[in-house]
């Protein structure tokens, strides 16, 4: 039974006396079982659930020289994190991900390169056991270069440019995905297809403009192309409003975010532009937008569930010992009203 004085806190002798074990056999049960006999590990078990027993974390961390902590960090303003309904799952997927290995995760923000510097001088001196970076700019292409220089172990969200093979990353497949977008919209008989690419310093704005470029071939037509510099709604408003003013003809558009193509569908809808009876949009991500537009938005699926676990195994992996590794994951159509 539990220790009946309530302001006395289980140890760890407590639960050796009723074990009828030692100390160090409890410790070594607490920290994973190594070196202990099943039914010896039943019986600690058991007198730690008796008990009540809880590890100490802090001592647990000073043994093992770890801290049980991982630092999410995205480069990106606040503003940004709570605008942008992608990084939502990836923070929900990386959190429940972590907590089921028993580890705490510490978001923090780069947006700026003062915010950078000093993130950087804290995560490397040992304050988190690994780094899952969100959002990688080109800006933030120093940052990447000291963690892999100082040995964090480390992981990114997206491929980041010029670090094949140096650092570990997981992403979704931006480029197959935009061509599965354009073809889609080629099938359904759309014979002039405008896009609205994404930030060319992230890898979903210039992979995703490639994968049209694939597609569209010798027929590409610069005035059929707007880039953006955020995946921001009121950017995909102007962007919208820039293709309708330029004249040029076109009944299809692939747009290189769910909200880039919300807000063009605004603007058409403020033009009398019919989706998807004058122009078929298809997005990308299945962000909880693509329910809100109307029509719902047809979309490339990017599997951020599985992003987060990915991230999660492979920094596991990078903090044992492991090299870098990389790993790309499909997308898929979802089909809705807009296309």
């Amino acid at each position: 039974m539990k220790a009946e004085d309530p302001n006395h806190r289980p140890t760890i002798s407590d639960v050796a006396a009723i074990a009828g074990v030692s100390r160090a056999t409890v410790s070594r049960v607490v920290n994973g079982g190594h070196w202990v006999a099943p039914e010896t590990e039943a019986k600690v078990e058991a007198a730690i659930e008796q008990t009540g027993y809880s590890a100490n974390r802090h001592a647990r961390s000073l043994a093992s020289g770890r801290s049980n902590s991982v630092a999410l960090v995205l480069v990106e303003s606040e503003h940004s994190l709570f605008a942008d309904p992608v990084f939502e799952p990836i923070l929900r997927g990386v959190a429940h991900n972590l907590a089921e290995h028993d580890l705490v995760m510490g978001l923090m923000l780069a947006g700026a390169d003062k915010d950078r510097t000093r993130l950087e001088s804290y995560i490397t001196t040992g304050h988190f056991d690994g780094v899952v970076l969100v959002s990688p700019h080109t800006s933030s292409a120093g940052l990447i270069q000291r963690l892999a220089k100082s040995h964090v172990p480390t992981v990114i969200c997206g491929a980041p440019m010029g670090y094949g093979g140096k650092i570990s990353y997981v992403s979704a497949d931006d480029r197959d995905g935009a061509r599965q977008a354009v073809r889609y919209l080629q099938q359904r008989g759309c014979q002039a297809i405008a896009t609205v690419a994404g930030p060319g310093d992230l890898p979903g704005g210039r992979d995703r403009l490639d994968g049209y470029r694939d597609v569209v071939g010798s027929a590409y037509d610069a005035a059929l192309v707007v880039e953006v510099a955020r995946f921001a709604r009121e950017d995909g408003r102007t962007a919208a409003a820039e293709l309708l003013d330029r004249g040029v003809s076109f009944d299809g558009l692939f747009a290189a975010s769910d909200l880039l193509a919300a807000g063009v569908m605004d603007e058409f809808e403020r033009r009398g532009v019919l989706v998807p009876d004058d122009v078929a949009v298809v997005g990308f991500d299945d962000s909880p937008v693509a329910l809100e537009t109307r029509p719902p938005l047809t979309t490339m699926a990017q599997p951020f569930d599985r992003i987060a676990r990915e991230m999660i195994r492979v920094l596991l992996a990078s903090i044992d010992g492991d090299a870098s590794m990389t790993v790309t994951l499909p997308t898929t159509l979802v089909r809705r009203g807009s296309a």
